[in-house]
């Protein structure tokens, strides 16, 4: 049972350098000497990476008006 747990501890505490652009877009990235193809990938992922939390963020709030909010009595 011990020898298990420090295989997975020793597993998850080892990382190894990835790549995550195809080599296609990493060969074009490298080469060019602007770097205007490199900053608008990189927008593209942040604007990606951020739709999905914004539209959770947004049903969240929603949920919350709707069953949370304190109703006014009159």
């Amino acid at each position: 049972m011990k020898f298990k747990i420090v295989i997975v501890v020793l597993a998850l505490l080892v990382s190894l350098k990835t790549s995550a652009q195809c080599a296609m877009c990493r060969a074009v990235l490298e080469s060019e000497e602007g770097q205007t193809t490199a900053e608008g990938i990189n927008d593209g992922i942040v604007y990606l990476m951020a739709i999905p939390y914004v539209l959770v963020a947004g049903i969240g709030f929603l949920i919350y008006w709707k069953f949370f909010r304190v109703k006014k009595t009159e």
